[in-house]
């Protein structure tokens, strides 16, 4: 058997664009030989500094709660409850279309067994400090200009692949070879064309 390669993947629990790489991620892992390890990421800390127009700032104010409530639960936990965690909020946010945060995360933490007490970390910056942590050990890889996912793989790492649907099976795999080999060309940058279509869940 082929030796299992360790992938690493930051997301930010808002993003459906994450969301929709994540999944096939998950796809990539049935049909390659990787693995894995799950990270966060913040837009809101990311976009801090930037007035990105009223709305979309709104929104980054009040989108610190998930990815807190992830952190406490990886910092009093442990590691192996950031993917369960996020599976549960991203399935209610993302193909569910919920938008109560409060509401999200009670249902995400009743589900994969985490204390209800953990809601509250939402709300404090408690854990700001390994968030940003962890944030910085993802996105300084990449730079400052994209935002999530950022996927790391044997020394080298990338924003996206930003895809709708989410590849699976085969085809999964083939997106997968075709993306690490460009990737790993230490001169590639960017490749980019305009998307036509919102995220595609099912």
């Amino acid at each position: 058997m082929s030796e299992t390669t360790p992938v690493d993947f930051w997301f930010d629990p808002i993003c459906p664009w994450a969301w929709m790489t994540s999944r096939w991620i998950m796809e990539v892992e049935r049909v390659r030989p990787i693995e894995a390890t799950w990270h966060v990421m913040s837009l809101s800390y990311l976009n801090a500094e930037r007035d990105l127009g009223e709305e979309y700032n709104r929104l980054m104010a009040g989108s610190w709660g998930p990815v807190r409530v992830v952190t406490a639960a990886k910092e009093l936990h442990g590691q192996e409850w950031v993917k369960p965690l996020y599976d549960a909020l991203g399935t209610r946010f993302h193909p569910g279309h919920e938008r109560d945060r409060g509401k999200v995360i009670a249902a995400a933490l009743d589900e994969v067994g985490l204390p209800a007490s953990l809601a509250a970390y939402a709300d404090t910056d408690e854990f700001d400090a390994a968030l940003k942590q962890s944030h910085h050990a993802g996105m300084d890889q990449v730079g400052t200009e994209v935002g999530t996912p950022v996927i790391a793989v044997e020394g080298y790492a990338f924003f996206g692949p930003v895809m709708s649907p989410a590849p699976k099976g085969d085809e999964a795999g083939r997106v997968w070879d075709g993306v690490r080999a460009l990737a790993s060309y230490d001169g590639f940058f960017e490749l980019k064309r305009t998307r036509t279509r919102e995220p595609m869940f099912d």
